[in-house]
């Protein structure tokens, strides 16, 4: 009877118990398999010359619910979704309008509705980097291998330190390379 009651103990408390989240951490990295979202086949891969030209969008609704890394998902942290890099990722981000470049980290897969976006900013992240009242805005995203302190930052929730801006004439090419669909 004792061993009944221990196993029915035991098995409520795992289901009571809710969802289970990864510590935040730098390791392990996860590349993961392909995946299909609405008919489109996704591979992630490490691909550390990642440089992109496209669309960012935010997302903050969804706190608490856990990021594709097992993380929990903190809308005020800096972290992005991205459909392809590892988990975790380190990219920067600069707004093609104003040359504001800031460090995210990626935890989470995503976006996956069209108009070229090609990353999902928390709305930390968004409003770090100025666009949060647009809701879409143009970006450069390139992965990076920031310093470990500013990676301790972001892993805590955390903004690091504000990269430096990127110049008028480049932001002018980075705008046209864009608008030619490279």
């Amino acid at each position: 009877m004792r061993g009944g009651v221990l196993a029915v103990t035991i098995l409520l408390a795992a289901c009571g118990g809710g969802t289970r989240y990864r510590p935040v951490s730098d390791t392990p990295v996860r590349v993961g398999p392909p995946y299909k979202v609405r008919g489109t086949t996704y591979v992630p891969a490490a691909d550390p010359t990642y440089d992109m030209l496209g669309y960012a969008s935010w997302y903050g609704s969804e706190s608490g619910n856990q990021t594709a890394n097992g993380e929990r998902f903190r809308p005020k942290a800096v972290t992005a979704a991205h459909t392809t890099l590892p988990l975790p990722s380190y990219v920067e981000v600069t707004a093609l309008e104003t040359g504001r470049t800031i460090l995210v980290r990626i935890n989470d897969r995503g976006p996956f509705s069209g108009g070229g976006r090609i990353i999902d900013l928390s709305r930390g992240a968004a409003e770090q980097l100025g666009i949060r009242a647009r809701g879409v805005a143009p970006v450069r995203v390139r992965v990076v291998t920031p310093p470990e302190k500013d990676r301790r930052k972001l892993r805590d929730g955390k903004e690091a330190a504000e990269r430096p801006r990127v110049s008028e004439g480049v932001l002018a090419k980075l705008r046209a390379q864009l608008a030619a669909g490279r």
